[in-house]
């Protein structure tokens, strides 16, 4: 049984139709995208491999409202005390568009901190029947995780609301 809301992943991809449907995030098939990481995050050899992977499935995971993985891979010095995910919140996560993620790479020829990097996306959501969007540049370190024997792994931290033009 996966860590999410107490239902396996297997249920959530296929579609009424039985038609395998894609991953949340956007990649083809949850099974074989975000599901891995959702369902193997206590797991040191079934982690993101990049700071825009964990970025990916932790959109997933909202989606999914799966509080322990977000907590999980939220960093210590900044995760949430409180409740993140309400489940009687009226939200409906309707898309993820990873903006820039290759090209704040490409701007750093040699990164100063190959254990750092920044993700920008724009995820659309709708609450209360209101469509919005979060337009974020999240920052990601990678450091050893006690809850996984010191084993290294990709944690959120923190977010910017670039200006818009």
């Amino acid at each position: 049984m996966a860590d999410n809301v107490g239902f396996p992943l297997s249920d959530l991809q296929m579609s009424k139709s039985k038609t395998p449907v894609g991953c949340p995030c956007g990649g083809p098939a949850l099974a074989t995208c975000c599901g891995p990481f959702l369902d193997g995050w206590r797991d040191p050899a079934r982690q993101p491999p990049t700071a825009e992977a964990l970025m990916r499935s932790r959109y997933t995971a909202y989606t999914l409202r799966n509080e322990p993985y977000l907590l999980a891979t939220w960093h210590p010095s900044t995760r949430p005390t409180e409740q993140i995910v309400d489940p009687d919140e009226s939200l409906q996560w309707l898309g993820l568009e990873v903006k820039s993620a290759l090209r704040l790479r490409q701007r750093k020829v040699e990164p100063a901190n190959p254990d750092e990097d920044f993700v920008e996306f724009v995820a659309r959501f709708r609450v209360a029947g209101k469509g919005q969007r979060l337009h974020e540049v999240s920052r990601f370190l990678r450091e050893p995780d006690p809850a996984l024997g010191g084993a290294a792994r990709w944690f959120y931290v923190d977010g910017a609301f670039p200006e818009k033009p």
